[in-house]
């Protein structure tokens, strides 16, 4: 069963801890609490310290029984565990991972929602709308990378778009690949998709396409017989034909000229919100991930796909354990297995490369409170709300369905955040317990705090707190609905705190599948 989140919507102050389900056999601390006191929730005395976000048994658990938070299971107990003893890696592991997946037998449309709601966005002529106005400098290959920087770094400098202040600026996008692969591989597509999802962004009003002439990646290949862009603001050339650095740069801030004179003429107008699209990251999680901040996050989604938006889940090795939650909610049972597919690649995938699906939580998660894979998917699933979810994508593969969908991607964060503005997400929202910092242009990022002893420490890099759900008692619904506006706010324009302090210059990741040769 999913999650319930009338359990998790309000908890008052004066708590020490929190029972998130009735069938749960844990509770979560709400606070730091010291040994041999007995907190709120608890009928023994702790027999262990406990930091906030950490589990508590509340009854005894033998070795080799179930522990439960959410109503569903994290893992098996490692050894006997007595009630009001501290349960984290010491005595809780992975366990058997079998769900019964019953494909579309929860999958109720959501009431839509009549009423008109708008931002000011970016027009374009394919029917897309921008959240922003930048122009990109899209590299094929690491070897035009440093020749893309040098062209925007001298735009900059130069005050090239001082006559043009509808422009948001130059933004190069530059990687570490496309050379030294395979030219028919599954890395070869996705890197294709990837590039071919950034050069027709809405929030790119043109494209300057850089290579370097004798890549893998030829240039020829993304824009011979492809309509990239139906505006024609792409301009393309390789350093190679150009006749080395200085020239490649010399032409390209005279094409990055004639783009900002094409871009300049846009102007924000209002366009309903259907044309939002939001791509749900969380990283850094900690134990209050899945109390706090991802399911207010999911209470959004649900108001936005209830006016016609688009909302994108992603990290497949980070929902692994919680896939029968999403199973259950695929429109068709056919949309169902095509996630349990990505899911038995993953297992293929982590087994033949040296892994395993509960690599994660990461040393940062388990501070923060989080013991298995099992239990950090059930918290990220959150994220994705109730909404029906109506198909499942490749990385980077072009959302055409609006409503709550799917995109595979690995769990890490620049790379899955990546494939979704490839994807076509002009809005990122990205949740962290223990203070995450990035940001991804051409794509704004609204960072959710999920506690607010972070959100204090970090205030300068979050835009919302979400941690008042448990010191304050805020309802879920009402945090909810607070990041909804937020996003349509920042759609229109208002800036996010990762905007301004200039992140995006290195979080471009393309996934990189495949040998590199």
């Amino acid at each position: 069963m999913q999650p319930d989140q009338k359990i998790k919507a309000s908890q008052p102050a004066a708590r020490d801890t929190v029972r998130l389900n009735p069938d749960d056999n844990i509770v979560i601390a709400l606070r730091d609490l010291k040994i041999g006191t007995q907190p709120s929730g608890l009928n023994v005395p702790l027999r262990d310290q406990v930091l906030r976000g950490h589990k508590i048994a509340i009854a005894p658990i033998s070795a080799g029984e179930n522990v439960i938070r959410y109503g569903q299971i994290i893992g098996q107990a490692k050894a006997d565990i007595a009630a009001g003893d501290h349960v984290h890696v010491h005595n809780l592991g992975m366990g058997a991972h079998q769900q019964d997946y019953a494909h579309a037998t929860a999958n109720t449309p959501l009431p839509h929602i009549g009423e008109e709601r708008s931002f000011l966005g970016y027009h374009r002529s394919d029917g897309k709308v921008g959240t922003r106005n930048y122009i990109g400098i899209l590299t094929t290959v690491n070897c035009s990378g440093s020749v893309a920087r040098f062209i925007a770094e001298a735009a900059s400098k130069r005050g090239l778009l001082d006559p043009y202040p509808n422009v948001d600026g130059v933004v190069p996008i530059v990687h570490g690949t496309g050379c030294g692969m395979s030219a028919k591989d599954d890395g070869y597509a996705t890197l294709m998709r990837t590039l071919a999802g950034y050069a027709q962004h809405p929030n790119f009003a043109g494209i300057l396409l850089i290579g370097l002439g004798c890549e893998v990646m030829q240039v020829a290949s993304l824009v011979d017989g492809r309509p990239i862009r139906e505006d024609g603001a792409l301009r393309y050339m390789t350093i190679q034909n150009e006749g080395g650095t200085r020239r490649t740069i010399e032409r390209g801030l005279a094409e990055v000229e004639g783009i900002a004179r094409l871009a300049n003429q846009a102007v924000r107008k209002p366009a309903r919100i259907s044309a939002i699209t939001v791509g749900m990251q969380c990283g850094g999680s900690d134990g209050y991930s899945g109390i706090t901040a991802n399911p207010a996050l999911g209470y959004a989604s649900d108001l936005l796909v209830r006016h016609g938006g688009t909302t994108i889940l992603s990290e497949t090795s980070e929902i692994y354990g919680a896939e029968h939650l999403l199973t259950r909610r695929a429109e068709t049972p056919e949309i169902g297995k095509k996630l349990i597919d990505r899911i038995h690649w993953w297992e293929d995938y982590t087994k033949r490369n040296g892994g395993e699906m509960d690599n994660n939580p990461s040393p940062g998660n388990k501070r923060g409170g989080l013991t298995t894979i099992l239990e950090k998917s059930l918290g990220a699933v959150a994220k994705g709300g109730t909404a029906p979810m109506r198909d499942v994508y490749r990385f980077g593969e072009i959302i055409d369905k609006k409503g709550f969908v799917f995109m595979d991607s690995p769990g890490f964060d620049p790379c899955s955040v990546t494939g979704q503005v490839a994807a076509g997400a002009n809005l990122i929202v990205f949740t962290t317990g223990r203070g995450s910092v990035s940001g991804y242009q051409p794509t704004p990022c609204i960072k959710l705090a999920t506690n607010s002893e972070m959100y204090a420490r970090m205030s300068e890099d979050m835009d919302l707190n979400c941690g008042d759900i448990v010191t304050d008692g805020v309802s879920i619904e009402a945090k909810g609905e607070e990041l909804f506006e937020m996003l349509i706010r920042v759609a229109s324009g208002d800036q996010t705190k990762s905007e301004e302090l200039g992140f995006g210059g290195v979080e471009f990741v393309p996934w990189q599948i495949g040998a590199v040769m």
